[in-house]
């Protein structure tokens, strides 16, 4: 699904409400799926409620620090966990739990332990600060085995170059569910720059 779909909108919601009405208008703008952040306290209730209302939607934890936030996520509905970096433990639950798990990756180091522990996706974070396709391309050459989620910088300017390397089929991102949108009510908005990505998405993969 997440393949498919080309990029995971990153959400950052400060209510249940608020993450809903997002997550209706990324599914309008045709990205049922949606990277709901541990950054505020309303995170487990905003996974739950939107669960609850949109069975369709993909809706998954991110910033998933801690094997506690983990197993919150996993109370609340979460179809799969992102965290900003590698931690064994997350990773080991999320395992055990059967649940698909996208450690953040920044280095060889992580990778390798990416692989030992048997995962096949992990999020390239944060890309554009770390050195943006050209690192990641070279980061990713001994690691062939391994898919990247590449997030942190990505936008309507980059995301189609994103999307041409074969090892990230998919990309994290924000600028289409920007907070300030969402708490100002601007769902048309969101829908609308969700639309532009999807249309980018289809271009850069060719369907």
């Amino acid at each position: 699904m997440i393949e498919q779909a080309g990029v995971v909108p990153v959400v950052v919601a400060t209510s249940d409400e608020e993450a809903l009405h997002t997550c209706q208008a990324l599914a309008r703008g045709g990205l049922p799926v949606a990277e709901i952040t541990f950054r505020t306290a309303a995170a487990a209730a905003a996974i739950a409620r939107v669960r609850r209302e949109m069975p369709e939607m993909l809706v998954g934890a991110g910033t998933v620090l801690t094997v506690d936030s983990a197993r919150q996520a996993l109370d609340a509905g979460a179809a799969f966990l992102v965290s900003p970096g590698f931690s064994r433990a997350v990773v080991q639950f999320a395992i055990e739990k059967g649940v698909p798990v996208l450690p953040g990756c920044s280095n060889p180091t992580d990778l390798m332990a990416a692989v030992e522990m048997g995962l096949e996706w992990v999020k390239f974070f944060p890309a554009e600060p770390l050195g943006g396709l050209g690192m990641l391309k070279a980061l990713a050459a001994p690691f062939g085995m391994l898919k990247f989620v590449p997030t942190g910088g990505i936008d309507e300017t980059n995301l189609a170059a994103y999307l041409s390397f074969k090892q990230a089929p998919a990309c994290g991102g924000s600028w289409m569910v920007r907070k300030e949108l969402a708490q100002a009510g601007r769902f048309d908005e969101i829908e609308r720059l969700t639309a532009e990505a999807v249309g980018i998405v289809r271009a850069a993969k060719g369907f």
